[in-house]
């Protein structure tokens, strides 16, 4: 058996290999989960949606009153550094900030250095069983915090939503609050009614604002699409034409089953096949 690649990682200004890379058990994002991250999708070694992912993790790190240590121009040149000196032709570039790292104290300095991490991991993104057979959804309670729109690494929640739907033996978790959907533990849910409207939440607190959704949105725009930012249902869900789902790990994929009820003809549906021709058109077009 051969041994396993040791990755280049960054981690506040220093290319080191994985395993020398250390953080302090008092940094911040382990003690109170005080941070935030951001995953951009890798495509033929290239940086796909770059621009919307930087321009998302400023967002977030200002809406929690943080400071990126360096410019996003910079945070770009890194990870493509690291999409090379790896190898990676196909997965993604996992970053994380946190406020940094002081003795334990829910009142941080205001002039803490902030810690910053940077990897690549290798993720089979473009030809998945999904795009082919869907993916099937479970609904349950949204238990999340009330700023969904800043992407937090405090993604407990999620984590036991995304665990208790695979062990009844499905693929994703819808989170519903209020009696709709809010969107995927890790994901963008759509649906497209009988008469051909693609219907997607409009982006508030109650939701992360999603790179990949908005370069779909934008697609379907210029196809001269109907669309409606709007909640919906799981049963408006149910008897909807198609569903899917989006995010930077998956692009977009189709959602054929949820709680049990196929969708549509519980097979891909023609708008899902148009818009992800599209966007991988467009992904390639774009990257960097």
């Amino acid at each position: 058996m051969s041994a396993p690649t040791i990755r280049t990682v960054y981690l506040n200004g220093a290319f080191l290999p994985e395993n020398e890379a250390h953080l302090s058990i008092f940094d911040r994002g382990f003690l109170f989960g005080d941070g935030i991250y951001e995953v951009t999708a890798v495509l033929d070694g290239k940086l796909i949606d770059s621009a919307l992912h930087m321009a998302r993790l400023e967002r977030s790190v200002g809406e929690i009153g943080g400071c990126l240590p360096i410019t996003t121009d910079e945070i770009v040149e890194i990870e493509k550094r690291l999409v090379a000196e790896n190898q990676l032709t196909e997965g993604v570039v996992y970053l994380q900030y946190t406020r940094g790292a002081e003795d334990r104290n829910f009142f941080y300095a205001e002039d803490l250095p902030p810690t910053l991490v940077i990897f690549t991991q290798t993720k089979t993104l473009e030809h998945v069983a999904a795009v082919e057979k869907g993916l099937k959804v479970k609904s349950m309670p949204d238990q999340r915090w009330a700023r969904r729109d800043i992407k937090s690494v405090c993604l407990l929640p999620q984590v036991m939503a995304k665990r208790a739907a695979k062990a009844e033996g499905f693929d994703e978790a819808w989170l519903v609050e209020n009696g709709v959907v809010t969107e995927g533990a890790s994901s963008t849910g759509y649906i497209v009614t009988r008469d051909g409207r693609i219907v997607t939440r409009a982006n508030s607190h109650a939701t992360l604002p999603g790179c990949t959704r908005l370069a779909i949105l934008d697609l379907a725009r210029e196809a001269g699409l109907a669309l409606e930012e709007r909640p919906f249902s799981v049963e408006e869900a149910k008897t909807a034409a198609e569903a899917w789902l989006t995010s930077a790990s998956n692009f977009i994929v189709p959602i054929t089953n949820i709680d049990g009820v196929a969708v549509g003809d519980g097979t891909p549906g023609p708008m899902f096949k148009r818009l992800r021709a599209l966007y991988m058109e467009n992904a390639r077009r774009t990257a960097i």
